[in-house]
Order: C-alpha cells, then structure tokens, then sequence
C-alpha cells in the first residue's frame, strides 16, 4: 500500500483537484476515516479561510494513548514544521519522541488545504511532492505473527506539511480526535463512556476515556475481539483503566470502574453475567 500520501497525486490525477477548483472551492477538510471525531467546523473553516495559509494540521493534547502517535517538530536549519513518525524515529530517540512533557500534542492526521496552493505545489514538484518514505515492519498475514516478515513502503498525508511556506498548526480538543486504530479504541468507542448523538458523532459522556490495554495474542483480529465480548462491551464510563492479560471472555452488563486489571490464568476465564470488577 503506498500509505495515504496517495492522497496527493490521486487529487491530481483523477482530475478531482481541478474539478473543485473550477466549481469555485478553495479549501478542504481531509482527515483519516478511521477518526471519528474528525466532522466539519464552520469555526475552524472559518479561521483557515481568513488566516492565508496554505495548509494547517489539527493537533491536540496528548494522552497516554497516543504515545506512539506522530506530532510535529521544527526542522532547526529553516525553522520549517515537519511530520515526525514512530517509524521515522531512531530507536535510542523513542523514549524522547514518546515523551509528552516534551512533545505535548499529538499530530490528528486531520488537515485544512488551500486547494490553489496545493495544485501549485503538485505542478511545481511533481505529484509525488517528494514526502519521506517509510518503512513499516508487518507480516504477510497479519493475524499470524509467525507469516513471513515484510516491509510495507509508504508515506503520510500529514508530512506534506514541510512542502507549504507558512504552513500552520492549530491546538484542538480532545472532541476532534477520536481515532480507532485497535481493538483497544474499539472498545471504548462501542461502551457507554461515549454517547452518538443525532448527528452521529459520538461525544465522551464519561469523565474521561478509560486507557485500555487488551491482551494483543486474543484481542487483535476483530474475530477474536468480537468472540470474547459476545454481548457487547462491558460499562467502562466509571473506569480510568482496564488491563486484560491473557484470554478472557466478558459476559453482558460487566462494569469495569476505577483502575481494573485482570491476570493470566493460562487458560480462557469468564466473566459471569453483571461482574463487576476494579474500584
């Protein structure tokens, strides 16, 4: 897959970009599908509009969840914003890039564009805008650890941003990234600490979200994920963390509260009907 970069040249090869332009649009909200908090914002349109410049990235306040999420940095030779990825990051430097007292936002992957300045740039340099690469460690079958090693060669929307003279960035809330990459998101997003409104964008109803952490070796594939909460999931909106070693299997109404975590018995362990766990 050659990662949502795409997104450039496909703009400007389908003809979509100046399709757009001609209709008489000038700017455009892009974000990843999989975050869905990521709606249209008369607000921000707004300030995009007036503000002249050519591209803006969302960012948000970090959370021990998005610890391994990308988040911008300033190139020292010309002061310029750059996308900083995990996979683009030296090993001995994770500890730092995974530190948000040092970097406190994380990169949303949601964007605002000058689309007039965006074509520009693709016939100035070429469609592929000249992104860095990245090389993402995967197996062949990615429910089986133990498939063949690959790489997966890609780039990301979000590193164009060191492509745009005066391109910014804008501190959002917590409300905007709502990102389900894992079963662990999933989760939280399925429970009750979330409500969806008639607008269908869900809205934390809880304090805050819990921090959850599922066994990866039963809780990956959404198969396994879904066969271990045949009922749903359980109440997380009075918990601040749930932990899930080993292989369990979660029974209707169970309600996780306060800081939760279950052990590795060896073996597949129930969690009866209305169990309450944590505190």
């Amino acid at each position: 897959p050659p990662g949502h970069g795409d997104f450039y040249p496909s703009i400007l090869a389908s003809g979509l970009l100046d399709a757009l332009i001609e209709a008489g649009f000038h700017h455009a909200l892009v974000s990843n599908s999989d975050n869905l908090g990521a709606t249209p914002d008369g607000r921000l349109a707004a300030w995009f509009a007036a503000s002249g410049v050519p591209y803006a990235a969302e960012v948000s306040p970090r959370t021990p969840a998005d610890r391994k999420g990308g988040h911008l940095a300033r190139r020292r030779s010309d002061d310029q914003l750059i996308l900083r990825d995990t996979a683009q990051t030296a090993p001995d430097d994770l500890v730092h890039f995974m530190d948000e007292t040092r970097h406190p936002y994380v990169h949303t992957n949601t964007l605002w564009l000058d689309l007039v300045a965006l074509r520009r740039e693709l016939s100035g340099r070429g469609p592929v805008l000249g992104l860095p690469m990245i090389r993402n460690a995967k197996t062949v079958d990615p429910t089986d650890a133990d498939s063949p090693a690959v790489y997966q060669i890609e780039s990301a929307i979000g590193a164009a941003i060191e492509v745009f003279h005066g391109a910014a960035a804008i501190v959002v809330g917590r409300d905007r990234f709502l990102p389900v990459k894992t079963t662990n998101d999933l989760l939280v997003l399925r429970s009750d600490a979330y409500t969806v409104g008639e607008d269908a964008v869900p809205r934390l109803a809880a304090a805050q979200a819990a921090l959850v952490d599922l066994d990866g070796r039963f809780y990956r594939t959404m198969a396994d994920f879904d066969a271990r909460f045949p009922t749903g999931a359980p109440s997380l909106r009075g918990a601040t963390s749930l932990k899930v070693h080993g292989d369990w299997r979660f029974g209707a109404d169970v309600v996780v509260t306060g800081e939760a975590e279950l052990a590795d018995t060896g073996r597949q362990e129930h969690l009866a009907d209305g169990a309450e766990i944590g505190g």
